[in-house]
């Protein structure tokens, strides 16, 4: 891969601190068309991140929440593309609970190939890329290498996570089919890309999102799922999700 992934790892932290440095006082939240919320730290990251992946690679194109989507008669074309969610989990980071995360990807094929995703408030960074494995870096520098090969089918106990913000009924019968087939399960819950880096690290065994969700708040974490032996599955058709669609959003879909 002609990518540095640590020159992107480096983009990631710096907005991170930018995003801190808001997160740190009080501020204002605006709303956008869609009516999810937007605050200066989303703006303020993407500033950071698309600079810097300008400057380092200006011929990759890139599509990020906070920027209007090329039209897709033009990206449609695009052999690879960096997706990039500047703070994922909005509603987290106004909350204050930590559980907010910068994304970036790269996006080749359709299929999310490198990811990093960092979460400033603590300090824990995970990445990936294709053929060299996914790993997190806690606070303190510790590497861990993410390997999971254990499916939650095989399992008795089954650890189950879900959106702290987007419970859906859906999910909670996802959760009572399990019970209903003999499982005990435990059901945690998390913000943001955070729940796909949980299965991706073994701490949790299946997340199902039954719920709307956008390309850009799982393709970072996505690449990290695939290197660390996971997968994220439509749940209509049990395929990989792809990406650059003409309709940026996400089917429902389960990490298992």
């Amino acid at each position: 891969m002609d990518i540095d992934l640590a020159s992107i790892v480096a983009i990631a932290r710096t907005a991170g601190e930018e995003i801190l440095e808001v997160y740190q006082r009080e501020f204002s939240v605006a709303e956008k068309e869609d009516r999810s919320p937007l605050t200066e730290a989303d703006e303020r990251a993407n500033a950071i991140i698309l600079q810097g992946l300008q400057e380092a690679y200006p011929d990759i194109p890139y599509i990020s929440e906070e920027t209007k989507a090329t039209d897709y008669q033009e990206r449609q074309h695009w052999q690879r593309f960096w997706l990039i969610d500047p703070l994922d989990g909005t509603k987290e980071f106004i909350k204050k609970n930590g559980e907010f995360t910068v994304n970036i990807a790269l996006v080749e094929g359709g299929v999310p190939t490198l990811g990093v995703v960092f979460q400033p408030a603590a300090k824990v960074l995970y990445h990936a890329a294709k053929g060299l494995g996914a790993r997190k870096i806690d606070a303190d520098g510790h590497e861990t290498v993410l390997r999971n090969d254990s499916h939650y089918a095989s399992k008795d106990t089954v650890r189950v996570v879900a959106s702290r913000s987007h419970m859906s009924p859906e999910t909670e019968a996802f959760v009572e089919d399990l019970k209903s087939s003999g499982k005990q399960v435990e059901l945690t819950s998390s913000g943001s890309s955070l729940k796909l880096c949980m299965v991706a690290a073994g701490d949790a065994d299946v997340y199902p999102r039954f719920a709307p969700t956008m390309e850009w708040d799982t393709g970072a974490a996505h690449a990290i799922v695939l290197e660390a032996g996971r997968q994220v599955l439509n749940r209509e058709t049990m395929q990989p999700l792809q990406y650059n669609k003409e309709n940026l959003l996400n089917p429902w879909f389960i990490v298992e």
